[in-house]
């Protein structure tokens, strides 16, 4: 671990990073560009005192998901975050088609989404992060660990997953997981983390090993979907997809139609917080 050129390295990005880059109001008492340390510290999901502590060459040694999360928190390409990881003493993440890593661009219209419910999700149906409005749709999906970060794993298997969605609905969203898997694992193939999944799947849901043994095609990723929340009842919302261009990620809004009942209701929503019953 090199620390000088560690701490060196995030105060240079930190400084070169505006907070209208990530989302937040510059406020006239800013008397310097870039970003304050307790801001970064916060996008990255960590106290500001270890944040500074890097900085200053005196923190302790960052773990891999910490440093994952500073790369995330500062906006940093695949380039800069693999340096950061080498200045760290660690060998740099392997480029997979699934990576928790989002891309700077991608990451930069999610932060201008404040009031929208948005999400980026990677193939395997694992939330990386969430807008306000979205947690107070959908809950928050980026807390599950394990194999059950995977919405498509959680929904062959946790029953409570499916109350969001109203029954009728439940087939096609089940064939819909499927078929995201079906493509993540054509594209990763064995030994990856997507047969993981599959295989934990084939091993305790009937229905799913019944979806996967017809080889399922996976059409438009996300169709107009019908919500049911515990607390506004039933909204119908249109869902615009932004593709990362590897194709590892994608960006998800959820919308309604202007003066509609579900419209009303989101506005409801964002009045409630990210509360979710």
């Amino acid at each position: 671990m090199e620390r000088d050129r560690l701490a060196a390295f995030l105060r240079t990005r930190r400084e070169a990073l505006q907070p209208e880059d990530v989302g937040l109001p510059r406020g006239r008492r800013r008397r310097t560009g870039g970003l304050r340390r307790e801001e970064v510290a916060a996008l990255s999901g960590m106290s500001t005192d270890y944040y500074s502590r890097l900085e200053q060459q005196r923190g302790p040694h960052p773990s891999e998901q910490m440093l994952a999360a500073i790369a995330r928190g500062l906006r940093l390409s695949l380039d800069e975050r693999d340096h950061l990881f080498r200045l760290a003493g660690y060998a740099t993440p392997r480029r997979v088609l699934r990576t928790d890593h989002i891309n700077p661009g991608m990451m930069r219209i999610f932060d201008r989404l404040e009031d929208t419910p948005a999400q980026v999700v990677n193939l395997l149906g694992e939330t990386l992060t969430q807008t306000r409005l979205a947690i107070a749709l959908l809950g928050d999906d980026s807390r599950h660990t394990g194999l059950a970060r995977s919405l498509h794993y959680r929904w062959f298997t946790d029953p409570a997953t499916r109350r969001s969605y109203p029954e009728e609905d439940h087939p096609t969203h089940s064939r819909l997981f499927a078929a995201s898997l079906h493509d993540a694992y054509t594209r990763e193939g064995r030994g990856s983390r997507a047969a993981a999944i599959v295989d934990a799947l084939l091993a305790v849901s009937p229905e799913f090993a019944e979806i996967w043994r017809e080889h399922p095609i996976l059409g438009p990723y996300c169709a107009p979907k019908r919500i049911q929340h515990p607390q506004v009842g039933l909204l119908e919302l249109d869902c615009q997809t932004l593709v990362d261009p590897d194709q590892s990620q994608a960006l998800l809004v959820y919308t309604a139609v202007p003066g509609s009942e579900s419209y009303e209701k989101l506005q409801l929503l964002s009045v409630l917080g990210d509360q979710r019953i």
